[in-house]
């Protein structure tokens, strides 16, 4: 008789007491102790007006910043007592971005501008390139791999960047504002994509003032003046059940 695994993976995000403070006179508390827990494969949206603090939470699960004091369990592992080089390569390994200014090279092609995410992973360019192509052809974009930035719509350059994101395969993809800069319809095709991946088991994280966004998220939580608040609004998505 053969037992099937049926371990269920760690929490992609636990913060136990996570605190942002800047110093100055008077030092700036960006975020006051935060408790948040984002199961494998969830989709989260976290809403807030401008100097909300969702950049400096953006910054911190992104492993761009370090706390100044608390928890961040990562997949299990406690990230916020890394060094430098520690964080570098679990941020590679492990989480991807998409931002609402794309960030793509301008006179690097579309294929070119996918490759840059294993910059700092052993990977030869001949392969770094099949793996970009194959990213690329898997967002529709087989048929533009040597286009530049500039020869592409807002929708097909946001397609690059999260091909971009998923290039390492990651467990985490956190999305600052990703339709800030699109048309209705190219949002809807580009959150399509984004729903696609959590589907498939990769968490989403989707930083956002827009409502219409953050409804599509199967959980939502709010921040103003650096605290966390619950919202109601909860749905399961990708077998994962939430509760606010």
């Amino acid at each position: 008789m053969t037992i099937s695994d049926t371990t269920t993976p760690p929490p992609t995000i636990e913060l136990s007491g996570l605190t942002k403070t800047y110093p100055g006179s008077p030092p700036v508390s960006a975020l006051h102790a935060t408790d948040l827990t984002v199961a494998h494969g969830e989709y989260l949206a976290v809403t807030g007006p401008s100097g909300s603090g969702k950049s400096t939470l953006l910054n911190l699960l992104g492993l761009l910043d370090r706390p100044t004091s608390g928890t961040y369990r990562l997949s299990g592992l406690d990230v916020a007592a890394l060094d430098d080089a520690e964080r570098t390569a679990q941020r590679g390994r492990k989480i991807g971005f998409v931002f609402q200014a794309f960030h793509l090279l301008p006179h690097r092609t579309a294929v070119e501008n996918v490759m840059l995410a294993q910059l700092y992973v052993t990977v030869r360019r001949r392969d770094r390139y099949r793996d970009a192509a194959a990213v690329l052809r898997r967002v529709g974009l087989g048929h533009r791999l040597d286009a530049l930035p500039n020869t592409l719509s807002g929708g097909e350059r946001q397609r690059v960047a999260i091909a971009r994101a998923l290039l390492n395969k990651p467990e985490l993809l956190l999305c600052d504002e990703p339709t800030g800069n699109l048309d209705s319809s190219t949002a809807n095709a580009v959150l399509g994509l984004i729903e696609d991946l959590n589907t498939e088991g990769v968490t989403v994280i989707v930083i956002t003032h827009d409502q219409a966004v953050a409804a599509r998220a199967n959980r939502q939580i709010s921040i103003l003046d650096g605290r966390l608040r619950s919202n109601c609004s909860t749905r399961p998505r990708n077998g994962v059940e939430v509760s606010p």
